[in-house]
């Protein structure tokens, strides 16, 4: 790992994971927990999931959000993908000397309007300021607690040969709305942000009776990082088929001209779930029946155990391994 910290180690890819890895993992010494976005701890006769985030994001606004709507969804999405049902939630706010009012109390509206309709309540919270120049005018981190599905049977061990690979959505669209709302190289866009809290997605299918094995939501790093992670974290080999992929023609065609692989770029409102086989067709319904599952799609599935690591096929019949992203994309993304 290089001497010193760069961009490139909070891109969410292979500077990332060897960042948590070498330095915080060896530190605290928990193996297990570094695999998944939420903890679960005893509590009595159940379990509450613990998850903790920061937001760096820049610019503070962009198209379909801001820094206080993208910190409900984020932490909101870390819990439910671990198979809890979000509660409640707290706020920290570091703020520049110097931010504008009018702009703070738009953001923590922002916050709380979005943590009413997620459901969970905002139970406490910090303010620091720091001296002009200190940030980049307001970071926020959060801590999300929930309770562990009874019903859940998230478990990426039962991953087998035939299970489906599931994307809600379509890949890339957070990662192109904050490069096209930074103005840094004049592209211009009406695409919106995907930013949005997935629980009530997420509990219709619970409700519906899906066997889940594994969810996770591919923020830093992409659709293609974050199946990298579960192949290689859980021994699983799986496969996608790069046509079935649903990428909106704004997003292909930003990539086009910037030199960007979609599967790499940020999503924050999009979930990648591995389910049973004779679950994916119902799984397909239920998302579909949703706003945010709408374009819900098949794009590979599991082909075997042992070995982890992730196949794509091209549209012309032949297959490459893709591996976490390298080096630095779109820093500061979330």
């Amino acid at each position: 790992m290089d001497r010193k910290v760069t961009l490139a180690h909070g891109d969410g890819g292979e500077l990332a994971h060897k960042l948590i890895q070498q330095i915080f993992v060896s530190a605290f010494g928990n193996e297990t927990a570094s695999h998944f976005d939420s903890a679960f701890l005893s509590v009595g006769s159940g379990e509450i999931a613990v998850t903790t985030d920061s937001f760096v994001v820049h610019p503070l606004f962009f198209p379909g959000g801001d820094i206080g709507k993208l910190a409900v969804s984020g932490t909101v999405n870390d819990l439910s993908v671990a198979g809890a049902s979000p509660l409640f939630l707290t706020a920290g706010f570091i703020i520049e000397e110097g931010f504008p009012l009018s702009d703070l109390r738009t953001i923590v509206r922002s916050l709380a309007r979005e943590a009413e309709q997620a459901g969970v309540h905002v139970v406490a919270g910090d303010t620091k300021v720091v001296e002009k120049g200190g940030t980049d005018g307001l970071y926020i981190n959060t801590t999300g607690i929930g309770l562990k599905r009874k019903e859940t049977g998230i478990a990426p061990e039962r991953m087998e040969a035939g299970d489906a690979v599931i994307l809600s959505g379509t890949a890339g669209d957070h990662g192109i709305a904050i490069l096209a709302a930074r103005g840094e190289l004049g592209l211009i866009t009406d695409l919106k942000s995907d930013c949005a809290p997935l629980n009530q997605m997420i509990d219709r299918l619970f409700q519906d009776g899906i066997d889940i094995k594994m969810m996770r939501d591919p923020t830093r790093g992409g659709v293609a990082t974050t199946l990298v992670e579960i192949a290689e974290d859980f021994g699983a080999q799986i496969e996608l088929t790069e046509s079935r992929i649903p990428i909106r023609n704004e997003v292909k065609g930003a990539c086009d001209i910037l030199g960007f692989d979609p599967l790499y770029l940020a999503n924050e409102g999009k979930v990648l779930l591995i389910v049973a086989d004779k679950d994916r067709g119902r799984a397909l319904e239920v998302l579909h029946a949703t706003p945010e599952g709408s374009q819900a799609t098949l794009i590979g599935k599991v082909t075997g155990r042992g070995h982890g690591q992730l196949v794509l096929e091209t549209p012309l019949g032949s297959k490459r391994r893709l591996h976490r992203l390298s080096g630095m994309m779109l820093p500061r993304i979330c």
